[in-house]
């Protein structure tokens, strides 16, 4: 059973203009709701391990481990952390937000950012060196939050009653089977209308909102270590091959190798994720 929790349950550190940027620790029970709610400044959401989910302007995006997400500053949001979640909040001011103000995004999180955002939750503010260490590890977060790749995880959510139970259904069973077809009997529309329902409102097939949802779920079920049989089958696919084969296609990489490369801080496959990303969502 879910948790409900104000948004705000543990003290925090908002930025200022002296410290910009802060770095806050936040350990919520499990599988907790967050309500509906903005900032007035941009956070950066980072599980240490776990992963969230995040819904702000009729989209959402799954956030696991190796990955963040950026929301910026007055955009309404909720937020479900799925199981046992650690998670670092990044706070930015909005006068240096390295990235866009007008849209969530997710990005990779590399070695160095991984490192800076420790070591900023951890230094010192007392003497002119703590501050200067501090003020130079800010400045090149910020440089890296600017570079990092990002990814394109999020799934747009619909308004339409039909699409609202067919993909609350499908988040809840990525493994569902059921065809456009069989769905369209059960959210009484047509195959024709559900078609049109998809592509008018989410600007995506059926198969590609399905595919987007379980890539985010492959992602986090491989980050938490989970064997890749049980992934493919979790997420509906008939054998590791076949989804060894999808994740290849959307990634550029093996998903076993594709971990690997994250776990050693390595970004060598970064551009090839990105244009595989692009492609998945055109």
């Amino acid at each position: 059973m879910l948790t409900s929790l104000p948004f705000d349950p543990v003290p925090r550190r908002a930025p200022t203009v002296d410290e910009p940027l802060t770095v806050n620790l936040r350990q919520p029970p499990p599988d907790v709701y967050v309500p509906l709610h903005s900032h007035d400044w941009a956070q950066l959401a980072y599980p240490l391990r776990g992963a969230i989910r995040v819904s702000a302007a009729g989209m959402s995006w799954l956030t696991p481990a190796f990955r963040a997400v950026w929301i910026p500053p007055g955009i309404e949001h909720e937020v479900l952390m799925l199981g046992q979640v650690e998670l670092r909040t990044v706070y930015v001011a909005r006068e240096v937000a390295p990235l866009p103000l007008a849209a969530c995004t997710v990005i990779e999180v590399s070695e160095l950012m991984r490192s800076l955002i420790e070591a900023l939750s951890q230094v010192g503010r007392k003497t002119p060196d703590d501050i200067q260490r501090r003020d130079q590890m800010i400045r090149l977060l910020l440089t890296e939050m600017h570079v990092a790749p990002t990814l394109s995880l999020g799934l747009p959510l619909p308004k339409d009653r039909r699409l609202q139970a067919l993909c609350n259904t499908l988040m809840e069973d990525p493994a569902s089977s059921l065809t456009q077809s069989e769905w369209a009997v059960r959210v009484g529309a047509s195959e024709r209308t559900l078609a049109r329902l998809f592509r008018d409102e989410l600007q995506m097939s059926f198969g590609a909102w399905r595919q987007q949802l379980r890539l985010a779920g492959a992602l986090d079920m491989i980050g938490r270590g989970r064997p890749l049989g049980e992934v493919a089958a979790e997420l509906g696919y008939s054998s590791q091959a076949a989804f060894s084969a999808m994740f290849k296609r959307a990634f550029g990489v093996q998903p076993g190798r594709f971990m690997q490369r994250r776990q050693g801080g390595g970004d060598q496959s970064s551009s090839s994720s990105r244009s595989s990303d692009a492609e998945l969502m055109q």
